[in-house]
């Protein structure tokens, strides 16, 4: 197609308001924002004016049909007007895939749900003394007797309650971790970009594949915050290696008066060994090892 004609069918794309007044346009205002109607017009003309562009246009005269235009504008404010979380068949073969939903709810939490969203709630109020209280309260009475933890906060997810711990704990001051485990998993999670965003800074001992106990004693100093260990989910070391047990780590962190931490990952609350299923280290062993803090998703297993 010569530039000409290119110029021609350019020449010819209706301009927006034109499109407004057609009769099936403007029914479409009564039913949805005008700004919604407005860029789905300015969407299907850019998508035929980059069409024409690159010598892809869908027709061969140099003069629209205003009727196909309209077509596709209604086609496009439905796709805008749409929700995009939908249900979907899950044929993967993973039972909880974290790009699918992860954990599905049970037909007791939905009616929860339900139930209590459907009406106002005391979920910021203190039914007892009669004024304010916090919403943290309802998640985490379950999740200290669940996981046998002192306190329980529930946050938006595990990467957030990661940077939250080492920015509270750890701002401005080192973070000792194995250099085995600064781990990357979906999302640009990386455990270096996070340290830093946190305003901590890396203290990365031991090597790849090997770290020894003496490794973290040799880097405690005056700077150090915290002891991070971190559960390395998503991949494995094997052959020649070495790692610290978390008992360990809580020993040396109590012997010098260092906060341990242990980012979890998935986190699992109960054993799925029983229904065929590969083993996760279990929030409530965690918790027994003495960690001051631990972080999970709760939502994966």
């Amino acid at each position: 197609m010569q530039d000409s004609d290119n110029k021609e069918m350019l020449r010819s794309l209706p301009a927006v308001d034109e499109l407004l007044r057609q009769e099936a346009i403007s029914e479409a205002v009564e039913t949805y924002p005008r700004t919604l109607v407005v860029r789905a017009v300015r969407n299907v003309l850019d998508q035929n004016r980059q069409a024409i562009l690159n010598g892809k246009a869908a027709f061969d005269s140099q003069e629209f049909e205003q009727a196909n235009l309209v077509k596709e504008i209604l086609a496009e404010i439905q796709h805008l007007a749409s929700f995009t979380l939908r249900r979907v068949i899950n044929g993967t073969g993973i039972i909880v895939h974290t790009n699918l939903g992860r954990s599905l709810l049970c037909q007791d939490a939905l009616d929860r749900l339900q139930l209590i969203g459907s009406g106002y709630s005391n979920l910021e109020y203190d039914l007892e003394v009669g004024r304010r209280g916090s919403r943290y309260v309802h998640a985490e009475a379950i999740l200290c007797e669940i996981t046998g933890a002192e306190g329980a906060l529930v946050v938006n997810n595990n990467a957030a309650a990661v940077v939250l711990v080492l920015n509270t704990l750890a701002q401005g001051k080192e973070v000792v971790v194995s250099r085995g485990q600064l781990v990357e998993i979906g999302g640009s999670f990386r455990i270096p970009d996070i340290m830093s965003r946190s305003g901590a800074r890396l203290r990365e001992v031991g090597c790849t594949n090997r770290t020894h106990l003496s490794d973290y004693e040799g880097a405690i100093g005056p700077e150090t915050a915290l002891l991070l260990d971190v559960h390395a989910s998503n991949y494995q070391i094997v052959g020649f290696t070495a790692e610290v047990g978390l008992e360990e780590l809580v020993e040396l962190g109590r012997k010098h008066e260092v906060p341990v931490m242990q980012d979890l990952g998935s986190g699992c609350l109960v054993d799925v060994t029983p229904f065929g299923l590969q083993g996760e280290p279990l929030v409530q062993d965690t918790v027994r090892s003495g960690a001051d803090v631990i972080t999970f998703s709760g939502d994966k297993l």
